[in-house]
């Protein structure tokens, strides 16, 4: 059997992830306008950067996905028609879309640009994924409940030509294939607006009406329980089986999250599917690979659905694991030595960094000093944002991301 290799589709939430995306090698990414977008808290695309997003993305021979995903009311739908055709006139290559009101709009005020079924649609078997075909879309993005041996029957029931796309990396949440209405119950946002205020992460504690005042716990721990809080997903040792199962693009959660979280999530599976497809009968994910994962901000690791069970939600605490800080960006190599970059999180003069350059593979090195704008040497690097030169004990490439272990 003929084995295609996967696209590689990362989140952008702004300009800075996008080009965290591109330059740590997704060949598609996906993000949104400031209309129709499953995601309201990150910065967005307005047209001029819709614009120059596709200019950017199709220089590098790389594609731009737009998200159309809300489930709109009716009052939006006026909007619709200008903003469809916009999008093609930018050249964008895909919408995502959930609703069939958009989808019909799309085929006429944007019938250039190819339609993909978001995972708010919830498709969970060939029957649909075919019915959607003969409606014209190109791809399916399946419900995150689909294991792997369904997939693999539904790319073996469905027409060659309709791709399938999977989430492999990235935060789960308690709902139907994303379509929730906690957080509309809870805090009056709308999550199906993009709107979502994460009530399924918060703590949870039993009440009962005749005991004013006395909170019970769900489970025995004086902690209380966050019983919707679900693991993050994370599918980087199960290349083989994912490209097996016949899914044709693999898609990284996290348009809310950090250029740093981009940047790490996308090298790491940009090299684990070259390695893979470098070396498929024998391949061994490299240890480094896999550890970069835990480098960024996350919650307990899980296979999600893939494989017919889900390993259960995290009751025990809300929070995130965080072993490192992302400390600054490399805007400029001087020489073999010195760098310019600008500051995320303080560090110091002497400290040991951990850098992932545009080629991938993460290195350590020291930083002997730094400099600030007015030329005066520092010993830290206090203001988020500020500009240094600094000298370390290797070459430091452009567009680097610098991290410090806690």
């Amino acid at each position: 059997m003929t084995m295609n290799k996967p696209e590689i589709l990362s989140p952008a939430g702004d300009m800075e992830c996008l080009n965290s995306a591109l330059n740590f090698g997704a060949d598609a990414v996906f993000l949104a306008g400031k209309m129709f977008g499953m995601r309201s808290a990150p910065k967005n695309f307005d047209n001029s950067d819709l614009k120059k997003a596709c200019e950017l993305a199709h220089s590098l021979g790389r594609k731009v996905h737009l998200t159309c995903n809300i489930l709109p009311h009716n009052s939006e739908l006026s909007a619709l028609p200008d903003f469809l055709a916009y999008a093609q006139e930018c050249g964008v290559d895909a919408f995502i879309i959930a609703d069939l009101g958009i989808f019909e709009a799309a085929k006429k005020y944007a019938p250039k640009v190819a339609r993909h079924i978001s995972t708010q649609a919830g498709v969970t078997n060939y029957a649909t994924a075919n019915v959607l075909y003969n409606m014209g879309a190109s791809r399916v993005v399946l419900a995150r409940e689909i294991p792997l041996d369904e997939i693999a029957e539904m790319r073996a029931k469905v027409p060659s030509k309709l791709e399938i796309e999977c989430f492999v990396h990235g935060a789960m949440c308690v709902s139907f294939s994303g379509r929730c209405l906690i957080s509309s119950y809870m805090t009056g946002r709308d999550a199906n607006h993009g709107d979502c205020a994460q009530p399924c992460r918060w703590k949870y504690h039993l009440f009962e009406e005749n005991r004013e005042g006395q909170y019970f716990p769900v489970e025995e721990t004086g902690d209380g329980t966050y019983l919707y809080n679900s693991r993050d997903l994370c599918m980087i040792e199960h290349i083989p089986e994912l490209v097996k199962a016949g899914i044709s693009s693999f898609k990284i959660e996290g348009r809310a999250k950090s250029a740093y979280y981009t940047a790490v999530t996308t090298n790491a599976y940009r090299h684990a599917v070259d390695g893979y497809f470098a070396n498929t009968e024998n391949f061994v994910l490299k240890p480094w690979i896999k550890e970069e994962l835990d480098k960024i901000s996350h919650r307990e690791y899980n296979t999600g659905f893939y494989f017919n069970h889900e390993p259960g939600q995290v009751t025990g605490n809300g929070g995130y694991i965080r072993h490192y800080d992302a400390v600054a960006v490399c805007e400029k190599s001087i020489d073999d030595s010195t760098s310019i970059i600008s500051q995320r999180n303080k560090f110091y003069v002497g400290d040991t960094l951990d850098v992932l350059p545009p080629s991938g593979i993460p290195f350590l090195t020291k930083c002997l000093s730094l400099e600030n704008k007015d030329g005066i040497m520092v010993e830290s690097a206090p203001h988020p944002t500020e500009r240094l030169t600094m000298k370390s004990d290797h070459v430091i490439p452009q567009s680097s991301v610098i991290r410090k272990k806690k």
